[in-house]
């Protein structure tokens, strides 16, 4: 089974930026209810349309104060719980104008599949310029998984 998950969130001054499970030093955070990690939100949202879950906000529910501040590799570790099958792959793509992601890959790679148990491949691209994103108001993730039924 394939799934596909796509999340935003915009710029915050004074909240630290997360991305897969790694703080990236940047002058801005991203808005949110958890920790706005838009590149595990994705995932998750990915891991979930392929298992035939729901959506994060259905299982994560923004107006829940349990989850207000959560870590968001700690939701995507109760969603790989959820899978009833074998995570083959996740494939996602940040898009933002800054800050630059190649030097934080390798680590986002580790962390993400080191809890999906899975083949991760996190790419990163621009807006060119264009739109919310190409102003540096924030930053959207579009992610696919696989997903193995048994």
């Amino acid at each position: 089974m394939i799934g596909i998950g796509y999340d935003s969130h915009r710029f915050e001054p004074g909240r630290r930026l997360v991305l897969g499970g790694v703080e990236i030093p940047h002058e801005l955070g991203l808005a949110g209810h958890s920790d706005a990690d838009v590149l595990t939100h994705a995932v998750i949202d990915a891991l979930l349309g392929a298992a035939g879950g729901g959506d994060i906000g259905t299982m994560f529910p923004d107006d829940d104060p349990t989850w207000e501040g959560a870590d968001s590799i700690d939701l995507l570790r109760t969603v790989v719980g959820t899978v009833a099958g074998v995570i083959v792959n996740v494939d996602a793509t940040v898009v933002c104008e800054q800050p630059r992601l190649g030097p934080h890959r390798a680590e986002i790679e580790r962390v993400l599949g080191e809890v999906t148990s899975a083949r991760v491949s996190v790419k990163a691209t621009t807006n060119e310029g264009m739109g919310w994103i190409g102003r540096g108001e924030g930053i959207a993730c579009l992610a696919v998984a696989q997903v193995e039924v048994e």
